[in-house]
C-alpha cells in the first residue's frame, strides 16, 4: 500500500469514529426520551383493577 493510500485509509477512520460516536449517542438519547415517555404515560393510564380477574371459559 503506497503512503497516499494508507493516509486516506487512516483520515477515515479518524473521521468514522466520531460519527459513530456521534450516532451512537443520538440513539441512546432517543431510548431515554422514548422510555421517560412511556413512563410518564404508565403513569397517567386509568386501570380497572377488576378487569381480567374472570375469565369465562363456556363456549
Amino acid at each position: 500500500m503506497d503512503i497516499g493510500a494508507l493516509s486516506m485509509v487512516m483520515s477515515q477512520s479518524k473521521v468514522q469514529e466520531p460519527a459513530g460516536l456521534a450516532v451512537m449517542k443520538m440513539a441512546m438519547n432517543t431510548g431515554k426520551e422514548t422510555s421517560a415517555q412511556l413512563t410518564e404515560m404508565l403513569k397517567n393510564a386509568d386501570v380497572d383493577p377488576n378487569l381480567g380477574t374472570h375469565l369465562d371459559t363456556r363456549a
